[in-house]
């Protein structure tokens, strides 16, 4: 059989329709609550109803479903190609991640399918059970899969506003239910989905620390906030920021990141206003960092007349960092990025204490990392610059994220951002 002949019966419209229906229904929890709807009996409705469709479909399915998944999960990346200039590339930016997930998903259905297949039996028809666990297999560990060093994908966010927990043991139970109603062909089974109920957490609920914080918002366009000639207002805009918080007596001022987009270090006159201010409240806020020829995205944090700097850990793919081999990425950056170094990032997590209160530093991308949540921290205090990706769905992927880890952790997070809402997340819940 010819190579065209096996990629054509990819290609067909039941294949390609049932695959989008699939992704569509993955991506439904996404886009209500892009809309301004979060219900947990849709979303909950919704995660059940892509994870039965996609355990009973084949590996051409899988294909599409990944495919599509990728594409609507993160087309937003290629707005980020409109900002740079290159608009010319915004099909590539949809196209990857699409085809990324497309074969990660088809790969795993074709071990399945195909491999076992021939272990199990002669004839060439693996055990339904068999294919069926391997498959949720697949789903339940696709999270610790990084393509490109980005770990966005984790299948069971589609339950991180439901009546589902989102622990690993949560989501296992969900699959075996499906599995068990899928073989033995009986949907009773699916009601064993009850014991994914998140009873400890329901019942644990704590309550919001009173850090007496004033986590501010703005919105400023990329290119506004790159804009040289606009650099003395955002700074007027920060102190102005600094002045009204002062006034209402509170205690820590919270800034987004790079909301000064200059080397701050760099500014002596700058550093020394701060730190002046820093005697009335504290200031944590993001700006770039001059490390003896390294740039550094970091968070600065003015107190008491001083001043700490804590550096980004975890950069992002392509927009800080290069996960290309080191000759492809040079292309790259040539090519995109007019030849500017990747930023460099800190060996270590920074955890830093404000007030008497000890919060993990966190900036945009890295807040959704699992790396940034080792050691279970009560508080982290989040900078986000979200002007790159919007208007997107990214800034609600990243606030679902947020909720994803802080249900897992426990961690309560200030998210400060940019061209996007800021917010606090506590128990699970977004508090304006």
């Amino acid at each position: 059989m010819s190579l065209y002949i096996k990629i054509s019966r990819h290609f067909t419209i039941n294949n390609i329709t049932r695959g989008f229906f699939i992704a569509f229904l993955s991506a439904g929890a996404i886009y209500l609550d892009w809309l301004g709807l979060v219900s947990y009996l849709i979303n909950t409705i919704l995660g059940i109803l892509t994870l039965y469709l996609l355990l009973d479909s084949d590996r051409k399915t899988w294909f599409w479903s990944g495919f599509f998944i990728g594409a609507l999960w993160f087309w937003w990346m290629s707005v980020s190609f409109f900002n740079y200039g290159f608009a010319w590339a915004i099909p590539i930016g949809i196209l990857f991640p699409a085809l990324v997930y497309g074969f990660i998903f088809w790969f795993v259905a074709k071990i399945a399918e195909d491999v076992l297949a021939k272990l199990w039996q002669p004839q060439g028809v693996a055990p339904t059970m068999v294919i069926l666990l391997v498959k949720a297999l697949a789903l339940l560990t696709l999270s610790y899969l990084h393509p490109f060093s980005f770990d966005w994908f984790k299948m069971e966010l589609i339950f991180t506003n439901s009546y589902i927990g989102i622990l690993k043991w949560q989501f296992a139970i969900v699959l075996l239910s499906i599995i068990l109603s899928l073989q033995k062909k009986d949907l009773r089974f699916l009601l064993l989905i009850i014991l994914a109920y998140p009873f400890t957490s329901h019942f644990n609920k704590t309550e919001l620390p009173q850090y007496n914080l004033s986590i501010t918002n703005t919105m400023v366009t990329v290119a506004d906030k790159w804009n040289p000639k606009l650099e003395n207002s955002h700074i007027d805009m920060v102190f102005n920021k600094i002045d009204r918080a002062v006034a209402q007596k509170k205690s820590i001022i919270v800034f987004p990141e790079s909301v000064l987009p200059l080397f701050l270090n760099t500014r002596p006159n700058l550093m020394t206003a701060l730190q002046g201010a820093s005697n009335d409240i504290s200031i944590v806020i993001g700006g770039l960092y001059w490390d003896d020829g390294i740039p550094r995205n970091s968070t600065y944090i003015f107190k008491d007349g001083r001043f700490s700097i804590a550096n980004k850990v975890v950069l992002v793919p392509f927009g800080e960092s290069n996960p290309l081999p080191k000759w492809m990425g040079k292309i790259v950056n040539n090519l995109f990025f007019d030849g500017a170094p990747d930023y460099v990032a800190s060996a270590e997590v920074t955890d830093y204490e404000v007030n008497g209160i000890t919060f993990r530093n966190a900036i945009c991308f890295e807040g959704t990392s699992e790396e940034l949540y080792v050691g279970n921290p009560k508080q982290m205090i989040l900078l986000s610059n979200n002007g790159w990706v919007t208007p997107s769905i990214e800034p609600t992927e990243q606030k679902i994220l947020l909720q994803y880890y802080n249900k897992k952790y426990g961690t309560t997070i200030y998210h400060s951002a940019n061209m996007s809402p800021s917010y606090i997340v506590h128990n699970g819940e977004v508090i304006r």
